[in-house]
C-alpha cells in the first residue's frame, strides 16, 4: 500500500490487474474506447444501467452519455483490495450536472459520489463487474431530492 495522497491504497493485485482497473476507470475520463484494452468484449457489468446494452461495446454509449451529463467527470480511486484474479476498488467520482441525465434536467450543482466495485480480472482484462454507486446522495446533492411538488406540507 502506498501513503501518498495522490495515489489509490493498492494490497494485492498484480501491477497487470492494477494497469486494467485503471485503465477501466480513465475510460470515463473521455475515452471509452480505453475499455477495449481494459474489458474483455463479453464484460459482465451487474447490473446494467437503464438502456445499457451487455458487454464492453455496451458500455460505451453510457460513457459518452455520462460525460456529456457531466464534462468535468473524474474518478478518484482511493483503494483498491484483492487478490490475483480479483479486486475490489473505493473510489469518488465528481462533477458537475451541466447536462441532462436519469430525466433530470442540468442543475449546474457540483457533486461527489462515492462507488464501490468488485471485479474479476483474467489475462490482464477485467471479465465482471459488480458496482454500487451512492445515487441517492447524487440526487440530493444536485437538488433533485427531495421532490419538490408544490403541495404545502
Amino acid at each position: 500500500m502506498t501513503n501518498n495522497v495522490n495515489e489509490p491504497k493498492v494490497s494485492g493485485p498484480t501491477p497487470e490487474e492494477r494497469h486494467a482497473l485503471e485503465t477501466l476507470y480513465e475510460a470515463f475520463h473521455g475515452n471509452p474506447d480505453l475499455l477495449d484494452e481494459a474489458v474483455v468484449p463479453d464484460w459482465q457489468d451487474i447490473p446494467l444501467s437503464p438502456h445499457q446494452q451487455p458487454g464492453r461495446d455496451g458500455m460505451k454509449p453510457l460513457i459518452r452519455e455520462f460525460n456529456a451529463a457531466f464534462p468535468d467527470l473524474k474518478i478518484t480511486l482511493l483503494e483498491m483490495i484483492g487478490t490475483p484474479g480479483k479486486a475490489a476498488v473505493r473510489a469518488l467520482i465528481s462533477g458537475t450536472h451541466t447536462g441532462s441525465w436519469f430525466g433530470i434536467a442540468p442543475t449546474g450543482k457540483s457533486f461527489q459520489m462515492a462507488i464501490h466495485e468488485f471485479h474479476y480480472i483474467a489475462d490482464g482484462k477485467v471479465t465482471h463487474t459488480w458496482h454500487l454507486e451512492d445515487w441517492f446522495g447524487w440526487l440530493f446533492q444536485v437538488g433533485a431530492w427531495p421532490v419538490n411538488t408544490g403541495e404545502a406540507a
